[in-house]
């Protein structure tokens, strides 16, 4: 039997380790049949082990799946459009594309949103923010009908999360993007949506607070759960493949319903006294 992504071939991006989103989702992929090519974080000219690149290769290595890895920084043009090269030298068209890529310096990001510095702001807009904007027309041209482009969002874009911060304000604007991207890459049968993960064990989520978010999505969610890495695989292969081919500008909530409470709900029976 055929997996879901047999003869499709795409882009992943922003896999830095194992409990990486965009790991769980492009491991689906693979295993369904999938054949990718992978981007990193540049190494700096003075790391010899190269820990970056390091670390992508060695999840990938002896994947047939798996064609190529190259490094991109998205706040320079050259980067990404030596990736869109590589992209269309080894694959000539692609299916699918996973946007996987956020930051915000770690002194704006643990400090009040008011005293967000302007540099600051400026950066980690543009790295989690405008490179959706600038990898999707870098490809654009390499973009099969039909093809699907998915990015990595959270419910502190939509509502005020504590300890979220500037990252909050900037998970906004890619929502945006999401939904103006989708209208304009529309025509050409192209599709853009948003995968918005619960809290979850990865670099990102421990920069934030992890911890404390798990024990209130456990109470408050009506599932009285977490999301797991595995959930993630197969939602964000859904929005990838074929089987959302009517699924566009969307946000997809994967947080076991967390987003639809307006109170603690049973978290007050099972948390008195908090």
């Amino acid at each position: 039997m055929a997996g879901l992504f047999e003869g499709k071939q795409g882009l992943i991006t922003g896999v830095f380790n194992k409990q990486s989103i965009a790991w769980a989702i492009a491991e689906r992929v693979m295993n369904e049949g999938g054949v990718c090519g992978f981007t990193h974080m540049p190494d700096k000219p003075d790391d010899t082990r190269k820990k970056n690149e390091g670390r992508l290769t060695k999840l990938i290595d002896g994947n047939p799946s798996a064609k190529f890895v190259i490094p991109m920084d998205v706040t320079k043009d050259e980067h990404i459009a030596a990736v869109a090269e590589k992209t269309k030298s080894e694959f000539g068209k692609i299916d699918f594309v996973l946007h996987s890529i956020a930051f915000a310096p770690p002194e704006d990001l643990r400090g009040e949103t008011v005293a967000t510095s302007r540099d600051g702001f400026k950066l980690a807009m543009e790295i989690s923010a405008y490179s959706l904007l600038a990898l999707s027309n870098a490809v654009r041209p390499l973009l099969n009908p039909d093809a699907s482009i998915l990015t990595l969002t959270y419910y502190g874009g939509e509502k005020m999360v504590q300890g979220y911060n500037v990252m909050g304000v900037c998970k906004a604007a890619l929502d945006s993007c999401v939904k103006y991207l989708a209208y304009e890459l529309g025509a050409d049968s192209i599709r853009v949506n948003a995968l918005s993960a619960g809290p979850m064990q990865t670099i990102s989520g421990r920069g934030a607070g992890v911890d404390d978010m798990l024990k209130l999505y456990e109470g408050m969610a009506p599932l009285n759960r977490n999301v797991t890495h595995e959930e993630a695989g197969k939602s964000g292969a859904f929005l990838l493949s074929d089987m959302s081919s009517g699924v566009t500008g969307e946000i997809l909530h994967l947080d076991c319903g967390y987003n639809v409470m307006g109170s603690p709900g049973r978290m007050v029976e099972k948390h008195k006294g908090l």
